[in-house]
């Protein structure tokens, strides 16, 4: 029996395989149990038009099992088996997939109804990421003899003619040595075994049986001291099906309950409240797949750092794919959790790539637009549980919108919502179709909290008017309306720092005149003030209150608090162009002027001072200097 050779390149690829390409060695489980499962795929096919086969679909199974004295892992199917042809075509060739061949043969009407993942020439090499020799013992439906394919890696493979009374394929593993980086003998253990079906072969279709060793009790014939009998306890093996073989998400609407799918994702995720909305997809056509997603009811805290990247398990005809996938869904809904399974999906030598991403890209913008109608929906019918949705993951929504360039503000900006008020938040349509028609733009206000954003002094003409003012309390706020621009024509008007609009020209001439009128003043007051503001000027905006603090430039004082919170010295020290503005109408302006004009430096020095940490304070921006604060107030006094 002479040794054969792979090809060159086939060569090369195994051995690349075996070292490089499976990071999760724990995945050569799945892969050989796939490939059984399309091997009974396929004889069942056939057992629809051919009474010889002999077997019920109920005969079908897959069965596991593990010799801790001979280091080996089986896994037996009886499929349809491979010919000596077929096992020199399809094991001696890597990427050979005798899956597609079979499915080739069939007639166009009756190839749709095949279901097949396939690639058994691809996902068997993964056996020997754990093995130093796999043996392949099989036999083809329909023919006499069987066929023992042996190999060691990638110095070659044997191909035998053997009997065999039975047709299916038994591969098996002999398990390399343990060593310090790997213990291979933990794939020996049955709880080992039990937990890798779970994880990835649960939704296979057909039974995966096991040995399972058990305790039981039982009577031993003689009696206890009160004359009870005497019980002991011994070792049984039963035979047990670890997988569940039917997903929840495969099932007719009519069979499961939105009820039934909320505990399955409360069990899968051990998770104690209710999803706050959930997404049942069957779709059909280019690509077709079927999908149960769910948005957590709250968010868990290590989600946003990156910690569980990606919520949504992908499957391929019930085989688990990737436990974590991020290629579905941007960042923006990386919160859902659930699944999606797709008969399309081809698979490449690792399984946990995917060479179309093209298939992908279809599923994910369809996923994501059911995600978002769903939360459109959720929005209209449920407004609280709406804004409760939005409190837990408004900041993904946030950051989507300024993600790569505000390519996506649009898909996602009707789902956005702003305080106007303490109990009551606004989308911005819902902001648009509510203003008066004298209203020309969108005026916001940037704060800590709501409250504090409508008390700042540049709110009350505005609201004077009877205008709403959107309340931005996080730092990403600002850089949000940046991205989106505009709503339905109507431009974003920051209270703090733009022009609210309600001067006239000869308003502005005024006022312009005016400060330089008290040019004399207002250098002095910034000379007292010094580098804490980079001019001081008289304000259009203020009412009631004697000063506040504006900035120019690009950066706001919100900005400026989000960049003192970075992780570089650098972006710590960066600071926004300050700007105090005096209100001429106040009487604090009056003292100050008045001590000014009287050469009382010292006295309207002081003033200067007080009234520029006033303004701080009225802005929510930190004082330096508490103490010295302190001191000038008390010299009023």
């Amino acid at each position: 029996m002479s040794k054969k050779q792979f090809k060159a390149e086939s060569k090369r690829l195994l051995d690349l395989m075996i070292n490089s390409i499976y990071t999760n060695k724990e995945i050569f489980l799945r892969e050989i149990i796939s490939n059984a499962s399309d091997a009974i795929d396929k004889l069942c096919y056939l057992s629809l038009t051919d009474e010889n086969v002999g077997l019920n679909r109920a005969d079908f199974r897959i069965d596991v099992r593990a010799d801790k004295d001979a280091r080996t892992v089986t896994v037996k199917d009886n499929g349809i088996g491979m010919s000596m042809q077929e096992c020199e075509t399809n094991l001696g060739v890597i990427a050979k997939s005798g899956s597609g061949a079979f499915k080739a043969e069939m007639d166009s009407s009756k190839a749709e109804d095949l279901s097949i993942i396939g690639q058994f020439g691809v996902g068997f090499y993964s056996a020997f990421m754990v093995s130093d020799k796999v043996t392949v013992l099989t036999r083809k439906y329909g023919e006499e003899k069987g066929v023992k394919w042996e190999s060691s890696g990638a110095d070659g493979y044997t191909v035998t003619e053997i009997d065999r009374d039975e047709v299916g394929t038994e591969v098996i593993m002999h398990l390399k040595p343990d060593s310090e980086e790997e213990i291979y003998g933990s794939f020996l253990e049955t709880w080992k075994l039990r937990a890798l079906i779970k994880k990835y072969s649960d939704y296979v279709r057909w039974p995966i049986i096991m040995e399972v060793e058990h305790s039981e009790s039982y009577e031993t014939g003689e009696k206890n001291d009160d004359g009870t009998p005497k019980t002991a306890y011994r070792t049984v093996t039963r035979e047990e099906t670890i997988n569940s073989m039917i997903p929840i998400w495969q099932r007719a609407k009519s069979e499961v309950t939105d009820e039934d799918c909320i505990a399955w994702y409360k069990e899968k995720h051990h998770d104690i409240k209710d999803p706050c909305a959930l997404v049942r997809i069957n779709a059909e056509g280019t690509v077709s797949y079927k999908a149960m997603l769910f948005v957590p009811g709250e968010e868990h805290g290590s989600q946003f750092y990156g910690e569980t990247k990606g919520g949504i398990t992908l499957y391929s005809n019930g085989v688990m794919i990737m436990e974590e996938c991020d290629k579905l869904v941007h960042d923006y809904f990386e919160f859902v959790k659930g699944v999606v399974d797709s008969p399309d999906l081809s698979l490449n030598i690792s399984r946990e790539l995917l060479q179309h991403d093209r298939q992908l890209k279809i599923m994910g913008q369809n996923i994501e637009k059911r995600i978002k109608g769903e939360l459109e929906k959720l929005m209209k019918e449920d407004r609280p549980k709406y804004e409760e949705f939005f409190r837990n993951y408004g900041v993904h929504i946030k950051c989507g919108v300024c993600d790569e360039y505000g390519r996506y503000k649009d898909f996602l900006r009707d789902l956005l919502i702003f305080y106007t008020s303490e109990d009551h938040q606004m989308t911005l349509k819902e902001y648009v179709e509510a203003m008066p028609e004298s209203q020309k733009v969108i005026y916001y206000a940037s704060s800590d909290s709501v409250k504090h954003a409508l008390s700042l002094p540049q709110c009350e003409e505005v609201r004077s008017r009877g205008y709403e003012i959107l309340c931005l309390t996080t730092p990403i706020d600002e850089m949000v309306l940046q991205a989106l621009h505009d709503q339905d024509g109507k431009s974003f008007c920051n209270v703090v720092t733009d022009d609210l609009g309600f001067d006239t020209e000869e308003e502005k001439k005024a006022a312009e005149e005016r400060n330089i009128e008290n040019k004399e003043l207002l250098d002095f007051v910034k000379e007292s003030v010094g580098d804490a503001v980079s001019k001081v000027r008289l304000s259009r905006k203020l009412a009631s209150q004697p000063c506040c603090l504006t900035t120019e430039g690009g950066l706001t004082l919100e900005m400026e608090k989000y960049f003192r919170r970075g992780p570089s010295p650098e972006m710590r020290n960066i600071r926004a162009t300050r700007v105090l503005e005096l209100n001429p109408e106040h009487k604090a302006f009056t003292a100050l002027k008045g001590a000014f004009d009287n050469g009382e430096k010292d006295k309207a020095r002081n003033m200067a001072l007080i009234l520029a940490r006033l303004a701080e304070l009225l802005a929510g921006a930190e004082i330096e200097d508490p103490a010295a604060f302190v001191g000038e107030v008390a010299e009023l006094f």
